[in-house]
């Protein structure tokens, strides 16, 4: 008859439950994965089966009862690692959809807003068009498929342990959120050249010819320019959106590299 202890049961529960905390962390917090279009029962189920893959690689455990305090406070730390992480990777969609809203006020469509699932607010039809076109390519290129290693790396960077996290990973999480001004501004700079180009046309034609109704064609020719160019340029998106995705898998690892910074010693494993 097989009998098991209180002991080998915790260790069992552990195992799971602490990886399991860091997976779906970065779950709820990563695009696509944590679209709230994606059932919640899917989401558990991804992050279970994970867990039970990475579970025979993970590093050894720390000694501690997931049922007490000291247990309770490696959970939360596993979730606060795993949704910086997944929110490192949103920081990039969140670039590319301020890179559409800039765009969209420039153009003249910033009253042309709908309801963003993803943020549960309003955003641009060209912020939500870039976002689409985002997510297309953040598949084509398998960078969802990195990101999970880019997770199971950090398992062996920084491991399951009691030891606070160093206060150098949020501060690294602070100086990645700035790239959000610094990327949509770059890739929305094309189309608010141009568009400034254009009203500075429209303002030189509106000072020679002072009879033309500024209010009637500037509209007008700033959509069908802004238009023009965003369609011109949309072949061109795809490499530095690839390098975004590049820098967010890096931000995410150099996350957790900032966060291996333990001073104290690492808990001793079981």
């Amino acid at each position: 008859m097989i009998t098991l202890t209180s002991a080998e049961m915790s260790t069992w529960m552990a195992a799971l439950l602490w990886p399991l905390t860091r997976i779906l962390g970065l779950i709820a917090a990563a695009p696509l994965f944590g679209n709230t279009a994606v059932p919640v029962s899917i989401k558990v189920s991804l992050g279970v089966l994970l867990a039970a893959i990475m579970a025979p690689a993970i590093p050894a455990l720390p000694a501690a009862d997931p049922m007490s305090m000291a247990g309770f406070l490696i959970l939360v730390q596993e979730l606060l690692i795993g949704l910086a992480m997944g929110f490192s990777m949103r920081i990039v969609f969140a670039a590319i959809e301020m890179a559409g809203e800039l765009a969209s006020l420039t153009m003249g469509l910033g009253f042309a807003s709908f309801f963003d699932p993803m943020t549960a607010g309003r955003s641009s039809a060209v912020s939500q068009f870039l976002a689409l076109v985002a997510t297309m390519v953040f598949l084509a290129v398998n960078a969802h498929l990195v990101l999970l290693q880019a997770l199971a790396e950090s398992f062996i960077t920084l491991p399951v342990s009691a030891t606070p996290i160093s206060v150098g990973a949020p501060l690294e999480l602070v100086r990645w959120g700035a790239r959000i001004f610094s990327a949509g501004l770059q890739l929305s700079l094309p189309i608010v050249a141009a568009l400034l180009i254009t009203n500075v046309a429209l303002g030189i034609l509106t000072r020679a010819a002072p009879q033309l109704n500024i209010f009637g064609i500037g509209f007008p020719v700033s959509l069908g320019v802004g238009l023009l160019v965003l369609s011109l340029t949309l072949p061109y998106l795809s490499t530095p959106i690839q390098n975004l995705f590049n820098q967010g898998i890096e931000a995410a690892r150099s996350l957790v590299r900032a966060g291996a910074a333990r001073t104290p010693a690492t808990a001793p494993g079981r």
